[in-house]
């Protein structure tokens, strides 16, 4: 599974959690979600190459502002995030990377919950 099919199950999955999101934000809304995936999936290939979990843990927070600007919750951010890594689990594609982006969502969700840090930051 590459990064695009990731997105696409990432986004069916957060609509099918939350059927109120196509409601509340219409298609647009949707297809800023699928644009969202795109951004978290390359936020996490950086954090991956740069072996920094704080530049994914930036992104996320400084992410965090703005969609909750936008009407937002901070849990949909996690929920997105937890949701990103039961797809990656499934996916075989990418098996080397999938520990370190758990790591890097887990430490993201701690911060936007405002728990202690688990991996290096």
């Amino acid at each position: 599974m590459n990064f695009e099919e990731i997105v696409i199950k990432v986004t069916e999955e957060i609509y099918e959690r939350n059927p109120s999101l196509l409601e509340r934000f219409g298609v647009k809304g949707k297809e800023k979600c699928l644009e969202d995936n795109y951004h978290h999936m390359k936020h996490l290939q950086t954090a991956y190459e740069l072996n920094q979990s704080s530049f994914f843990i930036d992104y996320a927070v400084w992410l965090d502002g703005i969609l909750t600007k936008h009407g937002m919750k901070t849990q949909h951010l996690i929920d997105n995030f937890d949701i990103i890594r039961i797809v990656l689990a499934k996916d075989k594609g990418i098996a080397e990377q999938e520990e370190r982006f758990n790591v890097y969502l887990a430490d993201a969700i701690a911060v936007l919950k405002g728990e202690p840090v688990n991996g290096e930051v």
